[in-house]
């Protein structure tokens, strides 16, 4: 009796021991785990915001969809027996969850299987970002089939109703939400918002308890933002340009549309242009008048008259004697046309006919490099304009200090130097707004409110653009721009055949990048239009300038600019 009573006591202090243990020392960690037993964490997606085009057209939306997850340890069917009474049983659930989801969703059978039957999770993905409509499809059939285990999600994904048009602007958002390029990646900040969540006690089939704890942090929804593009102009470019690559067999081509006066873009796209299905070719997704750098030929000489001008030491009438050919270092260099002689031009003249000596010569003999280079920094060549877009360089252009004897002479008609093409685009904008620069931006207002893009520091006088942009007339009536005129509107634009540095030293062979870049009307601009062709055989003359009039006609009319008065 003694021994029994004597185990007995043992026995209540060791479970008076283990209640203490339990109740005290393991108390707060035990009752945490049936906390996080019984608590349900659902997350509450934001919904990006919405991107709109100057008109009030959506071109990125948000919708609702469902991510469509499992409880592997809940996958089960129901079977009636011979007496037609029903049960659950797990044999076979896995494999006709699997069919129905094959036959709605599409999909690969084995990767839905491996999720159904996981081990160690009671949670795992069978697709997402689901449309509303199929969902409710599939948890229908699933329902009818008597299979459970399968629950639906609230979640969001990016829907673009113009398809892949305006594509390589806006870039794209992936799977998981993540914004990958264009201005969903560059605005990222501005449109994604923040997730939210919902905390929720829950027994153990997952249903809320009634008067449980419960916790909600309200999901922020991303701010809209509304676009300079004009949807409708911008697939226009996008075909011209497309066209055009192909008709002239360039390895690619380029557009932008802006307003000279603001900097807001119309329209820009660059071939090829990316299929989101198939981004085999990754640069599809690069815009490359602001990735790429290019030797940008003869549109350069539209800086160097206006540094001439700019300076005094050239006016538009002063008439020098042009030589057949001139030294530039150790190059000899000739014009176009196979001129064997020495000619009398004025500068406007020489700028008609772009003529590459008459350039060098007012470089080396007349502007003085320094004066050269002073001007062409002003004009922000080999820095980044500021554009909103992802990735832009900013060339390679050498400082006066690293001028060696051939410089100045060959940037002075648009070679020695690799700018993208962008810095074109803001220089001629320049000449366009009376000597002022602005910065090229997609961006016009977010949640409502306008954005600031304010102007750069004047670059030259408005005397000095007025008399240039006389000048550039003259290109399109009189030069090498009259294939880009349009009847009824007056034009000022300058062509450019850039020759391609190669790799292995020297120039490619009929290799050039040919350009136009001209605004409308001239006496009080309203739209300036770029366009490039990467690659090609032939002279700016005889193809940029005939896709830049087919780019500038949908300009005008879209964008309701009315002929010249004069």
């Amino acid at each position: 009796m003694r021994i029994l009573i004597a185990l007995a006591a043992a026995a209540f202090v060791i479970v008076f021991l283990r209640l203490v243990y339990i109740q005290v020392v393991d108390g707060p960690r035990l009752a945490k785990r049936a906390e996080d037993r019984r608590t349900n964490v659902v997350t509450l997606n934001a919904k990006r915001g919405t991107i709109y085009d100057r008109n009030g057209n959506v071109l990125a939306i948000s919708v609702d969809c469902k991510d469509i997850v499992c409880d592997p340890t809940t996958v089960m069917k129901t079977v009636k027996n011979e007496k037609g009474k029903t049960s659950q049983t797990t044999d076979g659930a896995a494999d006709d969850i699997a069919d129905v989801l094959v036959e709605v969703l599409g999909g690969d059978r084995d990767t839905y299987l491996e999720a159904l039957t996981r081990t160690g999770t009671r949670y795992a993905y069978l697709s997402k970002r689901v449309d509303v409509s199929k969902a409710d499809q599939v948890a229908q059939e699933l329902s009818d089939k008597g299979l459970s285990g399968v629950y639906y999600e609230s979640n969001t994904k990016r829907v673009y109703p113009y398809g892949t048009t305006c594509a390589q602007i806006l870039g794209y958002v992936n799977q998981d939400g993540a914004a990958l390029s264009g201005l969903e990646y560059y605005y990222d900040d501005v449109l994604k918002g923040s997730d939210g969540q919902r905390v929720y006690e829950a027994s153990r089939n997952g249903t809320p308890i009634a008067g449980g704890v419960s916790d909600t942090i309200a999901a922020r929804n991303g701010t809209d933002i509304v676009l300079s593009i004009d949807i409708d102009l911008q697939e226009e470019c996008e075909s011209i340009i497309s066209e055009g690559a192909k008709t002239y067999e360039a390895e690619s081509g380029s557009v932008m549309v802006t307003d000279p006066k603001t900097g807001e873009v119309y329209a820009a796209a660059s071939t090829p242009l990316p299929d989101f299905s198939n981004l085999a070719d990754a640069s599809a997704l690069n815009l490359k008048l602001v990735s790429d750098s290019f030797e940008p030929g003869s549109v350069f000489k539209v800086l160097t008259t206006s540094i001439g001008l700019e300076t005094g030491t050239l006016t538009k009438d002063t008439t020098f004697n042009i030589p057949a050919e001139v030294l530039v270092g150790d190059d000899v260099v000739h014009d176009d046309d196979n001129r064997d002689y020495s000619e009398d031009m004025t500068v406007e003249q020489a700028l008609a006919k772009s003529s590459n000596v008459a350039m060098a010569y007012y470089v080396q003999n007349v502007i003085g490099s320094k004066n050269f280079a002073d001007g062409v920094q002003k004009f922000g060549i080999g820095q980044k304009t500021g554009i909103d877009f992802p990735g832009e360089a900013s060339g390679i252009v050498r400082g006066y200090d690293d001028y060696d004897g051939s410089t100045a002479g060959s940037m002075a008609f648009g070679q020695s130097l690799a700018i993208p093409l962008v810095q074109i685009v803001r220089a001629f904008g320049a000449v366009a707004n009376d000597g002022v620069p602005t910065t090229p931006h997609f961006l016009v207002s977010k949640g409502g409110d306008e954005v600031d893009w304010p102007a750069g520091d004047r670059i030259i006088s408005k005397q000095t653009a007025d008399t240039e942009t006389e000048m550039m007339r003259a290109v399109m009536t009189d030069g090498t721009g009259v294939n880009g005129a349009i009847g009824g509107y007056d034009i000022a634009g300058k062509t450019g055949t850039g020759e391609q540095a190669d790799e292995n030293g020297g120039y490619k062979e009929a290799h050039f990048v040919a350009s136009l870049c001209g605004f409308a009307n001239a006496e009080d601009p309203q739209v300036l239009v770029y366009v490039g062709l990467n690659g090609i055989p032939y002279l700016a003359s005889d193809s940029a300038a005939n896709v830049f009039r087919d780019v500038m006609e949908q300009s005008v009319t879209i964008l309701g600019i009315a002929p010249s008065a004069s």
